[in-house]
């Protein structure tokens, strides 16, 4: 799958996937306004045109985007050299949006009627841990 960012300088090329994740975190929220809808995309991600700009947001990942508009382009899990892509890049495409995490940090402005699985920070953390 082929997305760019919003001046249109930077293209990503992953492989296709179908599902996209939420996460609520105060980070992500912070960083995108909202929650961000996650795409999973493995160590498999291209990036052409400028080099994106990474900020490294916490011990174990780094966020990248685009040095021209900012468009959000990544969150990069460093321990398990896992990209993960906002789904807002790939326009073109349809997702199925399958879980949701950090649903103890989701404020209450705002809700989803999806039936989708839900961890909580803790869980998520343990879920990592247990993978490591």
């Amino acid at each position: 799958m082929k997305g760019k960012c919003l001046c249109g300088s930077i293209e990503v090329v992953a492989q296709d996937q179908q599902e996209v994740g939420l996460c609520h975190c105060t980070n992500c929220r912070r960083w995108s306004g909202g929650p961000m809808f996650a795409v999973h995309c493995g160590a498999q991600v291209e990036f052409s045109g400028p080099a994106p700009v990474r900020y490294r947001s916490s011990e174990w990942a780094e966020r990248g985007f685009c040095p021209t508009c900012g468009t959000h382009l990544f969150y990069h899990l460093l321990p398990a050299n896992d990209y993960i892509l906002p789904a807002g890049l790939f326009q073109d495409r349809e997702f199925q949006l399958t879980n949701e995490i950090f649903v103890d940090e989701q404020p209450a402005y705002y809700a989803l009627r999806n039936d989708t699985q839900k961890l909580t920070g803790q869980q998520v953390f343990e879920q990592f841990q247990s993978n490591t």
